[in-house]
């Protein structure tokens, strides 16, 4: 009778021991070498196990314990005996005191997701429970920890993107110094106003044709491109985008209208990354999926802001177009893009809002949002872009005072993705961060 009820324990151990899940949303996390440790520990020391036990509820989802089971799942793969006394079930917890209950039990042991805290736990009044969160990130001032920021990243990665900074101008002239000059091909009065310096992405010309900034490609190709990815730009535009992808060993792809654009595009990239030279290709961009067939790894784009900067008078030009027109080619160039984007990547579109005649808001941003959303992407980031203020306080003073308008010294943008998010971390890998090289 002794060995039937011990079968009927283990069959019941082992049963349990089969349902356990690891909590998905777990905010602790221990690797490598001290994950060897723990289940070196356990090991030798077993009866830590009946002092702290794992805790699961009637999911049978672990709320404390993760790490142990995922300790345990390992040794008993070697042979280790699991025994009945190891778990506990949690009865009659509510949601919030489940995650109180995690919260607490991670607290002292192993290294706090930054990712997870800040979206799954944001919101919990861990102050309230008696947790002391100032030891969740290294004691460091605000300026120390921006350092950082930019080792890892290039630029902090905020919500606030600020060209004026002296980190992000010196970048900027690091990429100018390779000979980049994204005006070329351009008529040199595009912006209806006088020649002043144009600041649209960043960027500054001495005449009135907007200029890209290459910091600003940087940036979104290493967030958010997959290494060594593909990358299509339905709006290619001047040469800044395609040379600082492959420049950076991505593999660009651009579409642009304009013949003449293309050419001058195709001799920058002779000149500055001739054993990788992007691609571009000259038709309306109506036709992409025609002009540009294939699979890409990230959409990235600065599309024209309708009548804004008028560049011709072609047939499919859509900055000829009336709005109507130019927001049903707008979307539909959107549509096929995004067919020809593979799963789970991202899109980033550089976006900035327009007046029509009357001087009112078009909501072009919003429109932009809602085309990618209407195709299956959702909008994942969004950022604003402060541009140098160049020629503005020139400007605003007359036009403030005669129709109360704003100096307009920013852009949105806008990331999508397409896909799991759940998936990101594994395909984006952790950034590398290299100079910029002009003798290159």
């Amino acid at each position: 009778m002794t060995n039937l009820n011990e079968r009927q324990i283990q069959f019941r151990m082992d049963n349990l021991f089969e349902k356990l899940k690891i909590n998905p949303n777990n905010p602790r996390t221990i690797k490598g070498d001290k994950f060897e440790k723990l289940k070196k520990s356990i090991k030798e020391f077993p009866q830590m196990l009946k002092l702290r036990p794992i805790v699961y509820d009637d999911s049978y989802i672990v709320l404390g314990g993760n790490m142990r089971l995922r300790a345990l799942q390992e040794l008993k793969n070697d042979g280790f005996e699991v025994l009945d006394g190891y778990f506990i079930k949690a009865e009659d917890l509510s949601e919030e005191r489940k995650k109180e209950f995690i919260i607490k039990d991670n607290v002292p042991f192993g290294e706090w997701d930054d990712d997870m805290l800040a979206n799954e736990w944001s919101d919990l009044p861990l102050e309230e429970w008696g947790i002391d969160t100032s030891g969740w990130s290294d004691k460091q001032t605000p300026e120390e920890a921006k350092k950082k920021l930019a080792e890892r990243f290039i630029i902090p990665p905020f919500t606030v993107l600020d060209t004026r900074q002296g980190y992000w101008q010196d970048r900027r002239r690091s990429w100018l110094a390779l000979g980049i000059e994204s005006e070329a091909g351009r008529k040199k009065t595009l912006l209806g106003f006088s020649p002043l310096v144009a600041t649209f992405g960043g960027g500054g010309a001495e005449d009135n044709t907007s200029v890209f900034d290459p910091v600003l490609c940087e940036l979104a190709y290493k967030w958010f491109c997959v290494d060594k990815g593909k990358i299509l730009d339905p709006f290619a535009g001047g040469s800044v985008r395609g040379v600082v992808a492959n420049y950076l060993g991505y593999s660009y792809f651009g579409n642009d209208l304009s013949e003449e654009q293309v050419t001058e595009n195709r001799k920058q990239a002779e000149e500055i990354v001739p054993d990788n030279k992007p691609t571009w290709s000259v038709g309306d961009s109506a036709n992409i999926k025609e002009l540009c067939p294939a699979e890409y790894d990230y959409i990235f784009s600065c599309p024209p802001y309708f009548d804004l900067e008028v560049y011709s008078e072609d047939a499919g030009e859509l900055s000829a177009m009336d709005y109507a027109q130019f927001l049903k080619q707008y979307r539909l160039i959107i549509k096929d893009s995004v067919s020809m984007l593979k799963d789970n990547r991202f899109a980033c579109f550089v976006v900035g809002d327009i007046r029509d005649k009357k001087g009112f808001y078009r909501n072009f941003i919003s429109e932009t949002i809602s085309a990618f959303q209407d195709v299956g992407m959702t909008l994942y980031n969004e950022a604003i872009l402060v541009n140098s203020v160049g020629s503005l306080p020139i400007r605003v003073g007359k036009q403030f005072t005669s129709g109360r308008k704003l100096g307009k010294c920013h852009q949105n943008v806008l990331v999508f993705y397409k896909g799991d998010p759940k998936e990101i971390k594994s395909n984006y890998l952790e950034i590398e961060v290299s100079g910029v090289d002009p003798q290159m």
